[in-house]
């Protein structure tokens, strides 16, 4: 049976069977083709691009087709062996480098535990650390792993100066020196802060919060630039805290006169672009328009280096659609988010975000404390498993481990939390039909880019009824996996791509699994070759059900591109 719908609204039908197209495709009324009064049909509008939907179903055969290799993640592999299509996790892991996880040989326990990107804090350790660690993640990635690089940018922000020493607790009632003053090493107890108008509006009687409430401080005197506290809260107080000051309940924004980007984040910005990262999380974002900025640097760099913005302040959640349109992705920084708003308000704008980042098409990263404990126990509260949880029935795309694995020493088992409670959750709702509708508003700009979309939101429709056992979808620069991610469907999406930037984007997007094979124009080709490659590997059997999906260019003419879908059971 194959239909084809365009933009004119007609459709073509052969061996029709049980499905009446010529009424509807999809639940959606066909019309009949209207003329312009130019003479020429609807669905023109000057554009010189014509837009087809092929829809095929039926059983086929594979044949010959791609001649060569299949980059295909070591991890994912040995998992669709062990689990078959049903044992793949969706959710995507984070995992942060730090001084307790940055050898070769911890660095592949993250990864085959499940880490899919791995982040480096860039305001901790130095250039030539951070250098080590990605040269080790690219050898990593020749053995036949898939894990993307992923940098923080420091940000314009308050913090303390990492003067060579480690951390240290103050006690309650303790006096401290809060000191904007330049000085080599440390002094007992004085903290040295990176900003030098430290003082300025600031009154006695004010508070300053070390890492959202780790440690908080009371300003008893103003020594004229510096500041002389009482600690009123003890804690643990860590090289490079970030700081916060509040008056009266009402946090101070401070931060508020500092840029995004700092000097020092264009350096670390260059660093990137020269070690080949695949991501910049952008830091303390206060508006569209630094990530607008970055991301026409990084366009002019010919670089495919993808911008998420970090939505961890009061402006952000202001300007949040906006920010979130401009990005290429969104990371919750729930830990400085909780200084700016408060506590109980955390899990209901957690979840706003990761409901209009699906909307809006784009992956969102759940960060902060996810398994705080584990930096010291290695085992997590029942508490931080229930919040995994309701992140992962969010359909977040990510998760992420911050100081878990960064600098705690059972960063592998609190990732194995991740990736095991992730995956019953991700079981419990599919077998459960609890998935969750997802409202669609239209984000293509042009009548075609919102009839690519429909298209692949009935794929995904399809593959659910059809119960499909996988989708493939052959790509070039990710937007169709990216759409059909973004409705959720229960199959696993194998995304094939000829481009590695493409593949090393994809690995943050929900349920998607990258695989790097070299594409020909011949579509067909590309089918039964990527088929034949994954049953060469033992991958796929016969009789499993997979849906494919593909744009190409109709032969007949270079102007009218074709999304096409089709259902194959292999070995029939």
């Amino acid at each position: 049976m194959t239909a084809i719908a365009g933009h004119y609204g007609a459709a073509l039908i052969k061996n029709q069977g049980d499905f009446d197209l010529r009424k509807r495709i999809f639940g959606v009324p066909i019309s009949q083709p209207r003329s312009c009064s130019n003479g020429r049909r609807s669905g023109c509008f000057g554009s010189r691009i014509e837009i087809n939907a092929v829809m095929q179903l039926g059983v086929e055969n594979v044949g010959k087709g791609l001649q060569g290799l299949m980059e295909f993640d070591v991890v994912s592999e040995m998992e669709l062996r062990e689990s078959g299509f049903g044992g793949l996790r969706k959710t995507k892991l984070v995992c942060t480098i730090g001084p307790a996880c940055c050898s070769y040989y911890d660095i592949e326990k993250l990864a085959i535990v499940g880490m899919n990107v791995a982040r480096l804090n860039i305001c901790h350790n130095t250039r030539e650390w951070h250098r080590g660690v990605i040269q080790r993640i690219k050898k990593l990635n020749e053995k036949g792993f898939c894990v993307s690089l992923m940098i923080d940018t420091e940000g314009s922000q308050i913090h303390v100066v990492d003067g060579g020493s480690s951390s240290v607790k103050a006690e309650e009632g303790s006096i401290w020196y809060f000191t904007a003053e330049n000085f080599e090493g440390s002094r007992p107890f004085t903290i040295k802060a990176n900003y030098e108008g430290l003082s300025e509006g600031v009154r006695v009687g004010d508070e300053i919060i070390f890492d959202g409430g780790m440690a908080t401080f009371k300003v008893v005197e103003k020594l004229g630039n510096d500041l002389r506290c009482k600690c009123t809260d003890p804690g643990i107080l860590f090289p490079r805290a970030k700081l916060s000051f509040w008056r009266d309940g009402r946090l101070l924004s401070k931060n508020s006169e500092l840029p995004t980007l700092s000097t020092k984040d264009w350096s670390d910005i260059e660093f990137g672009i020269l070690e080949g990262v695949d991501f910049i999380a952008l830091s303390f974002v206060k508006d569209a328009d630094s990530v607008e900025h970055l991301k026409q640097y990084l366009s002019k760099k010919s670089k495919s280096i993808k911008v998420l913005a970090k939505i961890e302040t009061m402006e952000a959640l202001d300007n949040l659609k906006e920010i979130v349109e401009a990005s290429d992705g969104i990371v919750i920084a729930r830990g400085d988010l909780a200084v700016e708003i408060p506590l109980d308000q955390i899990p209901m704008v957690q979840e706003e975000i990761c409901s209009l980042c699906r909307q809006l098409n784009k992956p969102v990263v759940v960060a902060s404390q996810l398994l705080e404990s584990m930096v010291e126990y290695p085992i997590p509260t029942r508490a931080e498993v229930a919040d995994v949880s309701e992140a992962v029935r969010q359909y977040s795309d990510a998760l992420m481990l911050s100081g878990e694995s960064a600098i705690g020493p059972f960063g592998e088992k609190a990732l194995s939390v991740l990736h095991t409670t992730s995956r019953r959750i991700e079981r419990w709702i599919q077998e459960g039909n609890r998935q969750k509708p997802l409202l669609q508003p239209r984000i293509g700009a042009s009548l075609t880019d919102q009839f690519t979309e429909q298209i692949y939101s009935c794929a995904s429709i399809l593959a659910n009824k059809l119960k499909v056992d996988a989708i493939f979808v052959y790509t070039k620069h990710g937007q169709m996996a990216q759409l059909i991610s973004r409705n959720r469907p229960n199959p696993p999406i194998f995304a094939f791509t000829g481009n590695r930037s493409t593949r090393m984007a994809l690995n943050l997007h929900w349920g998607v699994t990258p695989l790097l094979i070299d594409l020909s124009d011949d579509m067909e080709k590309n089918v039964n070759g990527s088929i034949d490659l994954m049953k060469e590997k033992g991958l796929i059997n016969n009789g499993d059900t997979i849906l494919l999906v593909a744009d190409t260019i109709h032969a007949s003419s270079q102007q009218t591109l074709l999304h096409m879908i089709q259902v194959k059971i292999v070995g029939y």
